[in-house]
């Protein structure tokens, strides 16, 4: 019986160190990528400004093969809203175009139900290099609530959600790069 006091104890002592630590550490985070494609300006984002493009290039999108997808309003245009459910990897929510600046910058709001509920931001903005050089930036940012939060303390968001950025970037280049 003492045995068993005891490792209440520890676990009820953890969790309460999990919350006090919650409590005073970040609630956001944010994170950037970038690529330089060879490509004019107009066509980088004439392609990246169609949600449904990221069929083709977003790492995350293609993880389910099977993936049900639904959309609502005009793609490439404010409002529009790309929907998709999938299996465990590729979870469950939607996505929609908040703000488009012509050539300049894609305002999207992701909202996640699973596997966990989130609301990021990941906007697009495009950079005239060149002529034929344009600089890609896709941005993504979000908060956890409290005490959800403490998995910031765990988890380096920066590498976890970079490199399949990263990736998708990648992807994005090679598809432009070759047409």
């Amino acid at each position: 019986m003492n045995i068993l006091l005891i490792i209440i104890t520890i676990i009820v002592g953890l969790i309460a160190i999990l919350l006090i630590i919650a409590a005073f550490t970040k609630k956001s985070y944010s994170i950037q990528r970038e690529t330089v494609i060879n490509r004019p300006i107009g066509d980088v984002f004439d392609y990246i400004r169609y949600l449904k493009n990221q069929d083709y290039f977003n790492k995350w999108v293609m993880m389910d093969p099977n993936l049900k997808k639904s959309f609502r309003g005009t793609d490439g245009t404010v409002g529009f809203v790309y929907a998709w459910e999938g299996n465990k990897k590729a979870g469950k929510g939607e996505q929609e175009i908040k703000n488009i600046s012509e050539n300049k910058k894609m305002e999207i709001e992701v909202r996640f139900e699973k596997p966990f509920k989130g609301i990021s931001q990941a906007p697009f903005t495009t950079e005239a290099i060149a002529a034929n050089q344009t600089k890609v930036t896709w941005g993504l940012s979000s908060t956890m609530n409290y005490p959800m939060n403490v998995m910031l303390v765990f988890m380096n968001m920066d590498k976890l959600l970079g490199n399949d950025m990263e990736t998708s970037l990648g992807n994005l280049k090679s598809i432009l790069q070759k047409n």
